[in-house]
């Protein structure tokens, strides 16, 4: 029998389509992980938190990471161990390294309206976002430093498909903090993704009333220092989850078309069905987009490829080009 209490753990993300995953799942209780380290796995039954280890096998076959909701049995010695994960209704991947996060409602997207700034990072994570099915929303923090607000304002509206919503938010300010609520109902999950120093733990700090150390940015180029460096679940003021991660610095997406709808859509009217919207005849898409989103579209197609080689395709490919490099310095040589 699988031993949990509904209302309490609603407080902290399950909903039906969690409990309808438990068909067939063996006798435990069921719990979320809230932090999960090298070294220490931190659950959560609604009440209270308390460690535990995962089953060796478990690891092996099935990455755990925070906001998973697993079955967890304490042994005779009071140990207590996990013994099945769930499946996850979706979960923030990177192609280089094990699942992010899982189970979220809401991916706030946060970028500073300082030196942070960057459009091409923007698309990356709304790709990433995309691929996982969770809504985004982007935050566009410390705009009271920022003396140009309405010029990049104008640069994101231009540049991000017209269904993507995003906030000016000071972070230090708790009116300003409030226009998130709409994000922050009781129980749903939320997941801060943005670069070091965007402002992600001041966030959390404002939506939890905790106390994380945050940091300041470097002198000359405003790029941020790391203060968080676990990924770890956090509970709202407002009764939401938040997870908070480390800045992330190499996220590679899986599919690109929600993030890039409108190149998509106008793919359609290109005179050949392998566009490559370079410069090919009859291309619907050049010179109807922003080259520089056109220029990061390709870049992102190229890591989706790279990521789906196999190591010796990739190090096939490198052997290729290094030929072709030798062959057209040869005759620049003989010329």
């Amino acid at each position: 029998m699988i031993d949990f209490d509904y209302e309490a753990l609603r407080s902290i993300g399950l909903n039906n389509t969690i409990i309808s995953r438990l068909a067939g799942a063996p006798a435990g209780k069921l719990c979320r992980i809230t932090e999960y380290q090298r070294d220490r796995i931190t659950l959560h039954n609604g009440t209270a938190e308390f460690s535990a280890r995962a089953l060796p096998r478990l690891l092996a076959d099935t990455p755990l990471c925070v906001g998973d909701w697993i079955i967890a049995d304490t042994n005779h010695l009071g140990e207590v161990w996990i013994i099945q994960r769930l499946p996850p209704m979706n979960q923030l991947s990177r192609a280089d390294a094990p699942a992010i996060a899982s189970n979220i409602d809401t991916a706030l997207l946060v970028m500073g309206l300082d030196g942070d700034f960057n459009l091409r990072r923007i698309e990356r994570y709304l790709a990433v976002v995309a691929a996982a099915e969770i809504t985004p929303l982007i935050v566009l923090s410390k705009p009271d430093i920022c003396p140009n607000t309405g010029t990049l304002i104008a640069a994101l509206s231009a540049r991000i498909p017209g269904h993507i919503q995003f906030r000016i938010i000071n972070g230090t300010s708790r009116e300003s903090v409030a226009q998130l609520d709409p994000w922050l109902g009781g129980g749903q999950t939320i997941c801060l993704l943005g670069s070091s120093g965007a402002g992600k733990s001041t966030l959390t700090n404002a939506l939890t009333g905790a106390d994380q150390e945050t940091g300041g940015v470097r002198y000359g180029d405003n790029r941020g220092r790391h203060t968080t460096t676990a990924r770890s679940m956090h509970f709202c003021l407002s009764g939401a989850c938040i997870i908070d991660t480390p800045g992330l610095r190499c996220l590679s997406p899986e599919t690109l078309s929600s993030a890039f709808d409108d190149i998509e859509s106008l793919a359609a009217g290109c005179q050949f069905r392998d566009c490559r919207h370079e410069a090919e005849p009859g291309c619907a898409v050049v010179g109807h987009v922003d080259p520089d989103r056109l220029r990061n579209f390709h870049k992102l197609q190229r890591e989706v490829r790279r990521n789906q080689q196999t190591a010796l395709e990739r190090i096939a490919e490198r052997q290729k080009w290094k030929s072709l490099i030798r062959s057209v310095r040869s005759r620049q040589r003989a010329g």
